[in-house]
C-alpha cells in the first residue's frame, strides 16, 4: 500500500492480507468473473475454496438489469443494499480479488470507490496466486451482520453514451481500449453476437493483459512506459473502455496508480457502441 518501492498504492500483497485475516475492519471480496472461453465457474470456485472471510460479489447480479447491457452500474441504492448485506460499510478496509489476479477485481475496486468507499485495494496475484503459495482457504461461507453502506456517488467518473459520442466526434479526451489487439483492429470477431468489429475513431489499444505479470500489477515505471508506448499523454484526460466495462477498470487502476485523476470509464463500452448502427467505427491499428 505504498509507492516507495515503485508499486501502486491501490494494490496489496498476499502477505499483507494474510496478516489481517480475521481483522473485523478488513473486508475481503471475491469478485471473480470469467468469459465463456475461460471455462471457469466463479461461484462454484468460491463455494469450493475462498480466502477465509471473503464474501462473493456477483458482477452479473449487482448491475442494472434494465439497461439491456452486461455489467452496467447499478443504482447507488441497489449497490448499497447488496454490499450492506455482505457486511461492508464505506469506512471499512476493502480488499478485492479475482482468480488470476488483475482481471475482474479492478472493476469492483472501481465500483466501491465511485460509490463512496474510502479504503479499497486489489489483491496482487489473485486467488490463483494465493492457492499456489499454500495460503489458507475455506469452503465456509460467512454470514455477516448487515451493515449500512452510505453512498457518495462520483458521477463524474462515469462516461455515458451521449458523452462518449461527443468525446469521439470532438476529440475531447484520449480513449484507451482494453480489448485484445485483434478485437481493436477488427481482425478478431466480437464474442457477443450482433457486434460490429473495430474501435472508436481515435482510440488507442492497451490490451488489459499488458498491465500485469503473473497476476500482479506491474510497477509504476513499467505502467508509465505502457501508456507512453501507446501514445497516451498522462497530462491529458483519458476515457477507458473495453467490451462490457469490466477490464476497462484495469486501465483505470493503472492510471490512478500513477496519480492520474482526470479519467473516466465508459460503462456501456463496446457492448453499447458496437451494437448500435449509428456510431462511427474504425478498422486497423489507428
Amino acid at each position: 500500500m505504498n509507492d516507495k518501492n515503485n508499486r501502486s498504492v491501490f494494490v496489496v500483497s498476499a502477505d499483507w492480507l494474510e496478516q489481517r485475516l480475521g481483522d473485523p475492519g478488513t473486508k475481503i471480496v471475491d469478485a471473480a468473473w470469467y468469459l465463456p472461453a475461460q471455462n471457469r465457474d466463479p461461484k462454484a470456485e468460491y463455494k469450493a475454496a475462498h480466502i477465509p472471510g471473503a464474501v462473493f460479489f456477483d458482477q452479473d447480479a449487482i448491475a442494472d438489469q434494465t439497461s439491456g447491457l452486461p455489467h452496467t452500474l447499478p443504482s447507488a441504492e441497489a449497490f448499497a443494499e447488496a454490499v450492506g448485506a455482505m457486511g461492508i460499510g464505506e469506512e471499512d478496509t476493502i480488499v478485492v480479488y479475482d482468480g488470476p489476479g488483475i482481471f475482474t477485481a479492478p472493476r469492483v475496486w472501481w465500483m466501491f470507490r465511485i460509490m463512496g468507499a474510502k479504503h479499497v485495494y486489489v489483491l496482487d496475484g489473485g486467488m490463483d496466486g494465493w492457492r499456489a503459495d499454500g495460503r489458507p482457504t475455506t469452503a465456509e461461507v460467512p454470514n455477516p451482520a448487515r451493515r449500512r453502506f452510505h453512498t457518495a456517488v462520483n458521477e463524474q467518473a462515469v462516461t455515458s453514451f451521449e458523452r462518449m459520442r461527443d468525446i469521439v466526434e470532438n476529440r475531447l479526451a484520449q480513449i484507451a481500449d482494453a480489448r485484445s489487439a485483434g478485437r481493436f483492429t477488427g481482425e478478431e470477431p466480437e464474442p457477443r453476437a450482433g457486434m460490429r468489429s473495430g474501435h472508436m475513431p481515435g482510440a488507442r489499444s492497451l490490451p488489459s493483459g499488458v498491465f500485469s505479470e503473473s497476476g500482479k500489477l506491474k510497477n509504476l515505471e513499467s505502467l508509465r512506459t505502457i501508456f507512453a508506448d501507446a501514445g497516451i499523454d498522462l497530462a491529458k484526460p483519458v476515457v477507458t473502455t473495453c467490451g462490457s466495462g469490466v477490464t476497462a477498470a484495469i486501465i483505470t487502476l493503472a492510471l490512478q496508480s500513477l496519480g492520474h485523476t482526470d479519467n473516466t470509464l465508459y460503462d456501456g463500452s463496446w457492448s453499447e457502441w458496437g451494437a448500435r448502427p449509428d456510431t462511427p467505427v474504425a478498422i486497423g491499428r489507428e
